[in-house]
């Protein structure tokens, strides 16, 4: 039995077969401890630090600023709770986009019980965080921000270096963006993004074809975080811990291809996102962030009267693999907060479907999935029909 269209790439993609050729070597013969002093860990320590170029490159930044942790959601809370810390109990308020992934909600609301002051920055109806609202939020002199670069459900962009310039004009605060969807779709500069006010960015290597457990805090170099781990003093005494380093060099490895891709594959997920969006719209869907600036590989959807983890099941049957949300999120029945924030009602909310196209989507598959997706909207009719 073939394997299904695999149609999720926001929630994880597949590695690609060179870095998994990269990072064998220190799976199987060179599997030093990066911070032993004989030859294994040395090989290792050069195989971390060739990484740690790899990804800076990829984005724009001094290999200096590059923090390897174990996942986006490390990232996340590294930046919140450790600039935290070094501000000390009760230092302020802390913004956030309505829209943020839940690793980044929950750390900034988690800061309240240390006497934080919390402000959610407001969506509008296409999933942009508005201006009204952070000019409310800069009223109250935050001394933390966390705005995503690109949103995991929708796609949807944010305008980070201009809010993280308003920021910055009032002075005294630390600018944080999650551009764990946005790397190898979008071209990043780091070097830009820090001149404009954004302190921190968060990068993960599985959404480019990379390993899962690894990822980076890329952090200016003046920014004071307290480590969430203590230890061995790793990663320049701000992640303690042995490092993982096969993953990192397949994240390095990954960052490379990904940056070498950026010249066509966005192009090409837009073309694939258009033909399939323009199936969509004669099927009745509403495109949920479709009149924002948007990821090219990202369309989320729903069909009025339709429960969208009984679509997701009849696709998944048909082989087709997609989502109905954020994956970290799928243990949650609750409608998802990104739609409620941008105003979508619950009963459209909890119909809503991810597709997530990547480097080996092709037109045909988007045409077979229509057709599937057609005859499982079909299905479903008649089943109400049947008990109506």
């Amino acid at each position: 039995m073939p394997l299904p269209v695999y149609l999720d790439c926001n929630a994880t993609t597949p590695l690609d077969p060179r870095v998994l050729a990269a990072m064998l070597p220190y799976l199987e013969t060179q599997y030093g401890n990066a911070s032993s002093r004989h030859g294994y860990g040395r090989t290792a320590r050069r195989a971390m630090d060739v990484a740690r170029q790899q990804v800076a490159a990829a984005i724009g930044a001094h290999p200096a600023e590059i923090i390897f942790v174990s996942g986006g959601s490390e990232a996340n809370n590294l930046f919140l709770k450790g600039a935290a810390a070094a501000f000390g109990k009760g230092g302020g308020a802390v913004a956030f986009s309505a829209v943020e992934h839940p690793c980044a909600l929950n750390a900034a609301r988690q800061l309240a019980r240390q006497d934080w002051r919390l402000i959610e920055l407001p969506a509008d109806a296409t999933g942009r965080v508005t201006r009204a609202g952070v000019a409310e939020a800069l009223a109250q002199k935050p001394r933390l921000w966390s705005v995503m670069l690109a949103n995991n459900e929708t796609g949807v962009l944010q305008e980070v270096a201009e809010f993280a310039a308003s920021a910055q004009e009032q002075g005294g605060s630390w600018f944080h963006s999650d551009a764990v969807q946005a790397l190898g779709k979008l071209p990043l500069d780091f070097r830009a993004l820090n001149a404009a006010g954004v302190h921190a960015l968060t990068l993960s290597a599985h959404k480019a074809y990379g390993p899962k457990g690894a990822a980076a805090l890329a952090a200016d170099r003046r920014l004071d975080l307290i480590p969430l781990i203590a230890g061995g003093g790793q990663e320049g005494g701000l992640r303690s811990g042995t490092e993982n380093v096969a993953a990192i060099v397949g994240f390095g490895a990954a960052c490379e291809l990904a940056a070498s891709r950026l010249d066509s594959l966005p192009a090409r997920l837009r073309r694939l996102q258009t033909r399939l969006e323009a199936g969509l719209v004669p099927l009745g869907a509403t495109i949920f962030g479709n009149e924002a600036p948007r990821l090219p590989n990202t369309s989320y959807f729903a069909f009025a009267n339709v429960e969208g983890e009984t679509l997701l099941t009849r696709l998944d049957r048909a082989g087709f693999a997609v989502a109905s949300g954020a994956a970290c999120s799928s243990a949650n029945p609750n409608p998802s907060h990104v739609l409620l924030a941008m105003g979508v009602p619950q009963a459209l909310a909890r119909g809503a479907l991810r597709v997530s196209l990547g480097a080996e989507t092709t037109e045909e598959q988007i045409d077979a999935f229509l057709l599937a997706l057609q005859a499982a909207l079909a299905g479903l009719k008649n089943l109400t029909a049947l008990r109506n």
